[in-house]
């Protein structure tokens, strides 16, 4: 018993001294608090904000990028059929492109928006959210922030809808429908639509360089987020 005592002694020794070792190898694993955590998680954030949505900003921001690019509803698709069928297809296409020019519109002018919200968030275990899945802080972040995001930027979208002459296309395209024989007249929100449609495709963008900084090591670009997201590997 006595030796089979001092054997188990020796292994636990020499697996606390490997333990140790290891530890000191990854300094930055000690000490990092919720408030460490959760200050990295904004930062990568931040970083999906400044690299990626701002992609969105430009002239085919949303129109060419097929991850984000507006579709048209159900009920403005049956629309577009129509106006195909009676040899208005190019005014089917403006529509389309104005719906997506409008986003790119509002996204640049709301961008600062976006930055609030990260920098207010409040991550209740944000240990819990570094350690989920690639997307976790960003969709944590829509959960949190959609409602109040969704107030201020709709505002943005009208604006933007009429800079863009998207209102007066649609105006066109509405009544042309409206008064082809047996169908019935629509009258879609179009600022509610490109609002939703808009930030999801934000939200997808922040999520983009959220993955990157998890599963990239040359993306972590500051001592915090290398040190916060070591926790994650």
């Amino acid at each position: 018993m006595k030796k089979i005592f001092a054997l188990l002694l020796i292994f636990t020794l020499s697996s606390c001294a490997e333990l140790q070792q290891v530890a000191s190898q990854y300094p930055q694993l000690g000490g990092l608090g919720n408030a460490d955590i959760a200050a990295g998680l904004r930062e990568a954030l931040n970083n999906g904000i400044s690299k990626q949505v701002t992609k969105l900003t430009a002239t085919d921001g949303f129109f060419k990028n097929e991850a984000v690019k507006i579709l048209l509803p159900p009920e403005l698709q049956k629309v577009d059929n129509t106006l195909r069928k009676i040899g208005l297809s190019s005014l089917a296409d403006e529509g389309l492109k104005v719906l997506n020019r409008a986003a790119e519109s509002a996204v640049k002018e709301a961008t600062p928006i976006f930055v609030t919200a990260v920098k207010n968030i409040t991550f209740n275990d944000a240990k819990n959210i570094l350690l989920g899945n690639d997307s976790a802080a960003t969709s944590y972040l829509e959960g949190a922030t959609t409602s109040a995001l969704y107030a201020k930027f709709s505002p943005v979208v009208q604006s933007s809808l009429a800079k863009v002459g998207a209102d007066k296309v649609w105006a066109n395209i509405i009544t042309k429908y409206n008064a082809v024989p047996l169908t019935n007249d629509v009258n879609p929100d179009l600022k509610d639509y490109v609002t939703r449609e808009a930030l999801k495709g934000v939200f997808k963008m922040i999520a983009v360089e959220e993955k990157d900084i998890r599963t990239n090591l040359s993306a972590r670009s500051s001592d915090l987020l290398r040190r916060v997201f070591a926790m994650q590997d």
